[in-house]
């Protein structure tokens, strides 16, 4: 257990697919999700959401193992032979190649992503409309919804997993080993607009789809704050001229906007911003749009 929880963890994430530099002398982060300081090599916060702990604790979060799992992979991973592997493996750190990308299996219906999605405030036609396009499914194991990044060509080349238990906080949040964070999140390009909107999760895409219907592509996911997918999908679209920043109204979500403001801006692209009108996210403000309307719905119904 100790070997597991003290496992280098540059080391894993790098093996993981992510590009790892250092912060000062102690600390190191990594590009796709700068909120993140790895202290030590051996502990872990993020502080976007306050989430934290060792490599145990990270795979659990980021990779949807268990508890078991995640113990048995991280004594493979620094050469140790896990209770119930069959073969002992070596160290995968020691191979510089990234890991494979594979979609997680699907589901044989798509029930429970669509009874989490409604319950999110999500409208059943933009649900219906984001699995018909293979850009949102079920898995199989743990009936999380599977977000499908898929680069200019179609190949599917990122899943964002949300799960769809949210008993006592926030449910499980993470991507697929191999997924091209680059890519991330995303709907196809109308080559008639000149503009993309930026959101930082899936969910807040569906949300502004939900709460503005003639929205149907020109949309960006991060999932997180990296600028990677949007300069990917600036590039893959040259004739985009303007950027519409919908992140987030927290404070990482209001300083990457200025951020990201200055930056596109100096590149001459015609940049503004877009907050939700309430609440701290989109699908928050999808959600108080829903009880006011409830509320207002419900006064009508009492003074008839």
């Amino acid at each position: 257990m100790e070997t597991a929880k003290r496992t280098d963890l540059p080391d894993l994430l790098e093996h993981l697919g992510y590009s790892i530099r250092r912060v000062g002398s102690r600390y190191h982060t990594t590009r796709e999700m700068d909120s993140i300081r790895i202290k030590d090599r051996r502990t872990w916060k993020r502080y976007s959401n306050g989430t934290g702990g060792d490599a145990i604790t990270f795979l659990q979060e980021f990779c949807g193992k268990d508890f078991r799992e995640a113990v048995n992979y991280l004594l493979e991973f620094n050469g140790h032979r896990a209770r119930d592997s069959p073969t002992p493996h070596p160290r995968p750190a020691q191979a510089k190649e990234k890991a494979a990308f594979a979609l997680p299996i699907a589901h044989a219906d798509q029930r429970r992503v669509f009874a989490y999605l409604q319950k999110r405030g999500i409208a059943p036609q933009v649900i219906r409309g984001f699995i018909e396009a293979g850009l949102l499914y079920e898995d199989s194991l743990h009936h999380n919804c599977v977000f499908v990044g898929r680069e200019a060509s179609g190949k599917p080349v990122f899943a964002s997993k949300r799960g769809t238990y949210d008993l006592n906080g926030s449910g499980f949040k993470g991507d697929a080993v191999g997924s091209d964070k680059n890519v991330a999140f995303r709907l196809p390009c109308d080559p008639a607009l000149d503009w993309v909107a930026v959101f930082e999760a899936p969910i807040d895409l569906m949300s502004f789809c939900t709460l503005h219907r003639q929205v149907r592509s020109n949309a960006v996911a991060l999932c997180g704050l990296y600028q990677g997918p949007l300069d990917t999908y600036l590039r893959e679209n040259s004739h985009l001229k303007r950027i519409v920043l919908c992140l987030d109204a927290d404070g990482p979500g209001r300083e990457a906007t200025e951020k990201f403001q200055a930056e596109y801006a100096e590149k001459g692209y015609t940049v503004s911003a877009r907050a939700p009108a309430q609440g701290k996210d989109w699908n928050e403000c999808l959600q108080l749009c829903g009880r006011a309307r409830e509320r207002r719905d419900q006064r009508q119904a009492a003074a008839r």
